[in-house]
């Protein structure tokens, strides 16, 4: 073997040594930075988002639906059901996901802590004619009460969408809260001092909205299906959806013709659609009282636009702001 052969063999082992330790020290690293974490998995955005916000540097927080994947009708893999096996807590907002319980159950562990983030909170009533226009999401104390006693599911008609309102995505981050104070009681006071922080900047965007929408021109308006109960409620205003709870859910040709009757009536000038569906039943009624059509987002998932321009809830959520301020003042 030739002096020059020794030589490159030689400096090929010490690369390959080299290599191999930048290697392992990158997965030892990787390891090093989630040992310790409690392990937090989520349903689909606005889950994630929270949980991210109280979580801070203490958990890794994974969300199970991905980007751009509209969750209503979403159903976990095999790969899904071990990622939710493997977590310290799992958090979901309730009725969206009908897979839930049957999921805990396949993946059981007994170890973790399960936090529905909108027990508790009052769910309204997606009525059986989504078109009784006028009636801006009211309903009795008697209704309350029987809907606290536990959560139905979607189709039975009582509407999920509560993080589209300012007030209630403040008890739902407060509900995370609470659970990962349990998960992780050495981080407690973090996790406070974390929250504490998010439920202000929601309290600003509420104080925004209340600002915002109190002198608009009108207050009725439509949206392509029934995500904004919670907030047209909050803010007295009146969302007329074309189709019910579901995104998927077909509207009738009556039905069309009602919500076309009624945004002829109330000259309603912008006919808004959401991200993640397709909008066809929107422009629909758009072409036919010669309106335009705008984005009211349900914030279900982020597109790559909104990722790749650095969007979150409250950003989102303030574009819906402006949104619904330029429609409701034409």
């Amino acid at each position: 073997m030739t002096s020059w052969m020794r030589k490159t063999m030689v400096v090929s082992a010490g690369l390959a040594l080299v290599l191999s330790g930048c290697g392992n020290k990158a997965e030892v690293s990787q390891a090093d930075e989630s040992a310790g974490k409690i392990k937090v998995v989520t349903t689909f955005y606005p889950m994630y988002e929270f949980s991210k916000q109280v979580a801070g540097d203490h958990a890794e927080v994974v969300a199970l639906i991905p980007s751009g994947v509209e969750p209503h009708d979403w159903e976990p893999s095999a790969k899904d059901m071990a990622t939710l096996k493997d977590a310290d807590v799992f958090v979901y907002n309730g009725i969206v996901e009908g897979w839930v319980e049957d999921a805990l159950s396949s993946a059981a562990n007994s170890d973790r802590i399960v936090v529905e983030a909108s027990q508790g909170i009052s769910l309204m009533e997606g009525t059986e004619d989504e078109h009784e226009h006028g009636d801006n999401g009211d309903h009795d104390e008697e209704e309350n009460d029987a809907e606290e006693e536990g959560h139905e599911e979607e189709g039975h008609g009582l509407d999920p969408h509560v993080w589209l309102s300012p007030v209630l995505a403040q008890k739902e981050v407060a509900a995370i809260q609470a659970a990962l104070e349990q998960a992780d009681p050495a981080h407690k006071d973090d996790y406070k001092k974390n929250a504490e922080a998010y439920i202000a900047k929601l309290q600003e965007l509420d104080q925004e909205y209340r600002d915002g929408l109190k002198d608009v021109k009108h207050r009725e308006f439509v949206t392509q299906h029934a995500a904004f109960g919670y907030l047209a409620q909050e803010y007295a205003l009146t969302q007329v959806p074309i189709s019910g709870l579901s995104p998927e859910q077909e509207p009738s040709a009556g039905e069309m013709a009602e919500v076309v009757k009624f945004a002829k009536e109330h000259e309603v000038k912008t006919i808004f659609f959401e991200t993640l569906v397709d909008p066809k039943v929107a422009q629909v009624v758009a072409d036919e009282i010669n309106a335009k059509t705008d984005v009211l987002n349900p914030l279900e998932g982020l597109t790559e636009d909104d990722i790749k321009n650095n969007l979150d809830y409250i950003g989102i959520m303030k574009q819906n702001l402006q949104n619904l301020i330029k429609a409701l003042n034409e």
